[in-house]
C-alpha cells in the first residue's frame, strides 16, 4: 500500500539555518554579565539556583562566535578580584589567628569552585585554549591563587614560617597539627603545576637549611652527653623520625632529602669521632665483645659514603696490634710455646669471624681486612710454619685427652685458615715432614685417617706437588709392613731368632723422608747390630741395587730391664733389708740412643759422660738430650743416677743404674727431652737448605715460562715467575734476578743484543 504526499518535491528537503557569522555587541556583553555573575556565585557558594547546561551554551557561544579571548581574559580578571579583594584578605586577617585552617580553607574552596567553572567553560579549554597555547582553566585559576594569594609577601613568609615552626615544635616533642600541615604541603605540590618548584621553594628548601642547623646543634649536644653506642641508637631513632614524618605529613619525594641532611650532620661530619671515641667507639666495642653495638654502628656507617671505610680501618689498626703482640718474640711464655702461639691465633681468628659474620654482615670488605690482617702479622714471625706444624703434629698424635675425632677435625680446619695465610709454605711442609716422620715412625699417630684426611686438606689447598713427599711416606709404612711379614717367615725358614732380638725395621725412601744427607754416628750394640745385618743381607737379595743406611735417630727400642733393689751394705738395720724386696722386670720403652746408653751397663757399673760418648758415639747434643731424659726426668722414669746430683752434665760426671727404680706399670716408657721447636742453629740449618730447594724451583719456573714465551722483558718475567711459586713462598726480585744472571751464564737463557732488560730462552 502506498502513500503519496500531496507536499511538493521542494519542500521536502531539510533546510540548516547558519548561525549569524556576527553577533550584536550588546547580545556578547549580555551573555558576558550573565557567565561572570555565575561565576561570582559560584565562589559565593550560590550555585544552587544556577543553570550550568544553560552558562554551558552561553559561553559555547561566545567561543564559536570567536570571543573566546573576552571569555578568557574577563575569568581571569573576575577570578583575580574574588582572589585579591576577599581571598588575601581574609588570609591576612588570620595572620594571628588560625592561619593555616584559613589557609587550607581558601584553598580548598578556591578548588572546588575552578572545577565547577572549569566544567561551564569546558568548550573555552578545548577550543580557544588548545588555539592559542595558554593555560586552560583549572590551571589559570591555580597560578591566580599562587601569585595572588600564596605568594603575596605576608603570606608567604608568614606560610613558611609557621610549617617550620611545627615541625620544630613535634621535634621537641610537642603535639601538632598533623592534617594541617599535611594540606599546605599538598596545596603547595599541586600550586607547582607538574613540577616540584613551588613546594621546593616555599618550604622544603628552608626546611632542609633549618634542619641542617637544628642537627648540626643537636649532633654536638649528643656527642658531647652520650657514648657511642647510646648515640648510633639516637641517629638511628632520628633517621626513623624524620623518615616517618616525611612520608606522613610532608611530601613523601621530602623523605630522601631530609634523610640525607640527618645522615651529612649527624653521621658524615663525625664519622671519626664516633668510630675512635674513647672508651665508648669501635676499639672499646671489639674489646669488651659488644656485638650488637658494632652491628648498629655498622648499618649507621653502611649509610654514608666513606663510613665503613672509617669503620674498617679502625678494626683492622685494633686487629694489628693484637695479631702483633701474639707473634712478636717476647719473655711471655705463650709466644715461646707453639702450642698456646697457634691457639691464640685461632682464638683471635674466631673472635673476628664472629664480628664478622653476626656485627658485619660478612660484608666483603671487612671479610677482605680481617685475611689480609692476619696475613701481614703471621709473616711477621719468621717461625709461624714451624710452630703452626707443631700445633697440628700435637693434636695428631695419641693421647691427646678431652677430644673427639670431630673436634680434632674442626680444629685442623681452623688451622688450615692460618695456612692459607702463610707467604712461606714450602718452609711449612719442610717442618710438617719432619714432624708427621716422627709421628708415623714412633707410632705416635692418633689414626691413618686423621693423617691422610690432613694431608688431603694440605693437597686440596696446594696441589699435588706438595703432598706427594708425604703421600709417598705413607706408601713406605705401608710397603715396610709387607717388607717384615716376608722377612719373618724367612727367619723361620732359617731356624734362626736373631739371638733373641725381635727386629722390626721400616724402609724409608730417600727423596719422600726427612732423613738427613750424612747418617748419625751411633755404635749400636752388637746383638741388635747383627740382627740388622741379617735383614739387610735378606732385603739387598730382593732389591739389587739399592742401599740401605741405618737412621738410629728415628728409631726406637723396648728393653726387658731387671732392677736388683739396693745393696746390702755393713751396718744396715733390718728395716732397710725389708726394704729391699727380690728383683723387679720391667719392659722399658726407649729410642735407639739411649738402648745403647743402657746396654754399655749390662758390662760396667759406672760410667763417667766422656767414657759414655767414646762408646756410643752419640754426638754431643742428642746425647746430653739421652741423659737427662734417662737420670733427670720424671721420678718415675729415672733409669740412671747421676753423680752429683744437678741438672748440668759435665765430662766427669758419673752414672749408674737406679737400683731402687720403682713403677706401678711393667711396661715404662721414657720420655726422652723434646725441644719444643728448633733450636736457633736448628732452625738456621733448615732455612739454609729452604733456601737451597728455593734457588731450584726459581730456577725451573724461569725456565718453564721462558719456554713458553721464548722472550720476555726483565720485569714482566719477575711477575709471572712470582705469580707462579706464591702459592709456596713470595720470591725476592733480588732473588729471581740472581736466578736468572745463573741461568745466563748456564746458557739457558741469553740477553737480546738492542736491550739487556729483554731475555731469549735458548733451545
Amino acid at each position: 500500500m502506498s502513500l503519496k504526499s500531496g507536499i511538493g518535491k521542494k519542500d521536502t528537503k531539510m533546510r540548516i539555518r547558519a548561525f549569524p557569522v556576527t553577533m550584536d555587541e550588546r547580545y556578547v556583553n549580555s551573555i558576558w554579565e550573565l557567565l561572570k555573575n555565575a561565576i561570582q556565585e559560584i565562589q559565593k557558594k550560590n550555585n544552587g539556583g544556577l543553570s550550568f547546561e544553560e552558562l554551558y551554551r552561553n559561553a559555547y557561544t561566545m567561543v564559536l562566535h570567536k570571543h573566546g579571548e573576552m571569555l578568557y581574559k574577563g575569568l581571569r580578571h573576575v577570578v583575580t578580584d574574588h582572589l585579591v579583594i576577599k581571598v588575601r584578605t581574609s588570609v591576612i586577617m588570620s595572620l594571628n589567628n588560625n592561619f593555616l585552617q584559613t589557609l587550607n580553607q581558601a584553598w580548598n574552596d578556591h578548588q572546588t569552585s575552578m572545577v565547577m567553572i572549569r566544567d561551564i567553560l569546558m568548550y573555552m579549554d578545548r577550543v580557544y585554549v588548545q588555539q592559542n597555547n595558554v593555560d586552560n582553566v583549572y590551571n589559570l585559576g591555580l597560578m591566580i591563587f599562587r601569585d595572588q594569594v600564596l605568594h603575596h609577601g605576608q603570606i608567604k613568609d608568614h606560610l613558611q614560617q609557621t610549617l617550620l615552626d611545627m615541625v620544630m615544635c613535634e621535634r621537641k616533642g610537642e603535639v601538632v597539627d598533623r592534617g594541617a600541615v599535611k594540606n599546605a604541603c599538598q596545596m603547595l605540590m599541586v600550586l607547582g603545576i607538574d613540577s616540584r618548584t613551588v613546594y621546593e621553594e616555599d618550604f622544603e628548601r628552608p626546611f632542609l637549611h633549618q634542619s641542617a642547623e637544628f642537627f648540626r646543634l643537636e649532633s654536638q649536644k649528643f656527642l658531647g652527653e652520650n657514648s657511642a653506642s647510646v648515640y648510633i641508637k639516637k641517629v638511628e631513632a632520628r633517621i626513623n623520625e624524620e623518615a616517618e614524618r616525611a612520608a606522613h605529613y610532608l611530601d613523601k619525594s621530602t623523605v630522601n632529602p631530609i634523610i640525607g641532611v640527618v645522615e651529612k650532620e649527624l653521621i658524615c661530619k663525625h664519622m671519626k669521632t664516633i668510630v675512635e671515641m674513647e672508651n665508648s667507639g669501635v676499639i672499646h666495642m671489639l674489646k669488651n665483645h659488644k656485638t650488637e653495638d658494632l652491628a648498629c654502628m655498622y648499618k649507621l656507617l653502611k649509610r654514608v659514603d666513606g663510613g665503613l671505610e672509617a669503620m674498617s680501618q679502625c678494626v683492622s689498626s685494633y686487629l694489628r696490634e693484637q695479631g702483633k703482640a701474639l707473634v712478636t718474640e717476647s719473655e711471655d711464655v705463650d709466644t715461646k710455646n707453639p702450642i698456646n702461639y697457634v691457639q691464640n691465633l685461632l682464638d683471635l681468628k674466631d673472635r673476628f669471624d664472629h664480628f664478622l659474620h653476626e656485627s658485619f654482615g660478612d660484608d666483603m670488605k671487612f671479610k677482605q681486612v680481617i685475611s689480609s690482617d692476619f696475613e701481614y702479622f703471621l709473616n711477621l714471625n719468621l717461625k709461624s710454619p714451624e710452630y703452626l706444624s707443631l700445633f697440628i703434629d700435637d693434636k695428631l698424635k695419641k693421647g691427646v685427652k678431652g677430644l673427639t675425632e670431630q673436634e680434632v677435625e674442626l680444629v685442623l680446619d681452623k688451622t688450615m685458615v692460618l695456612f692459607r695465610f702463610l707467604q712461606e709454605k714450602d718452609v711449612f711442609e719442610r717442618y710438617y715432614k719432619q714432624h708427621l716422620a716422627k709421628r708415623l715412625l714412633l707410632n705416635k699417630s692418633v689414626s691413618d685417617d686423621s693423617e691422610k684426611n690432613m694431608i688431603s686438606k694440605l693437597k686440596t689447598e696446594c696441589g699435588c706437588q706438595f703432598t706427594s713427599k708425604l703421600e709417598g711416606m705413607f706408601k713406605d709404612m705401608t710397603v715396610s709392613n709387607t717388607t717384615m711379614e716376608e722377612f719373618k717367615n724367612h727367619i723361620q725358614a732359617m731356624g734362626s731368632n736373631l739371638s733373641g732380638v725381635d727386629l722390626y725395621v721400616r724402609v724409608l725412601t730417600t727423596g719422600f723422608w726427612p732423613t738427613q744427607a750424612s747418617s748419625p754416628k751411633c755404635t749400636i750394640p752388637t746383638t741388635p747390630r747383627q740382627a740388622f745385618e741379617i735383614f739387610k743381607r735378606f732385603y739387598l737379595a730382593k732389591h739389587s741395587g739399592r742401599q740401605l743406611t741405618l737412621q738410629p735417630q728415628l728409631g726406637s727400642a723396648d728393653l726387658n730391664a731387671t732392677f736388683f733393689g739396693s745393696k746390702k751394705e755393713d751396718g744396715a738395720t733390718s728395716t732397710l733389708n725389708k726394704t729391699s724386696s727380690g728383683p723387679r722386670k720391667h719392659i722399658i720403652q726407649v729410642s735407639t740412643y739411649q738402648m745403647c746408653i743402657l746396654m754399655l751397663f749390662n758390662q760396667r757399673d759406672k760410667l763417667s759422660y766422656e767414657e759414655i760418648q767414646t762408646e756410643t758415639d752419640i754426638g754431643e747434643k742428642d746425647l746430653i738430650r739421652m741423659l737427662q731424659s734417662l737420670a733427670l726426668g720424671k721420678l718415675t722414669q729415672r733409669i740412671l743416677v747421676k753423680e752429683p746430683k744437678c741438672k748440668e752434665i759435665e765430662p766427669t760426671h758419673i752414672f749408674s743404674v737406679n737400683d731402687q727404680f720403682t713403677s706401678k706399670l711393667h711396661r715404662v716408657k721414657i720420655q726422652a727431652v723434646v725441644a719444643k721447636g728448633e733450636s736457633d742453629p736448628e732452625r738456621k740449618e733448615t732455612r739454609c737448605k729452604v733456601d737451597e730447594d728455593r734457588k731450584h724451583e726459581i730456577e725451573a719456573a724461569i725456565v718453564r715460562i721462558m719456554k713458553a714465551r721464548k722472550r720476555m722483558q726483565h720485569n714482566v718475567l719477575v711477575t709471572e715467575v712470582t705469580q707462579q711459586l706464591k702459592s709456596r713462598f713470595l720470591p725476592s726480585p733480588v732473588i729471581i734476578k740472581k736466578r736468572i744472571e745463573g741461568l745466563i751464564e748456564r746458557e739457558y737463557l741469553a740477553r737480546t743484543p738492542e736491550d739487556r732488560k729483554v731475555y731469549t730462552y735458548v733451545a
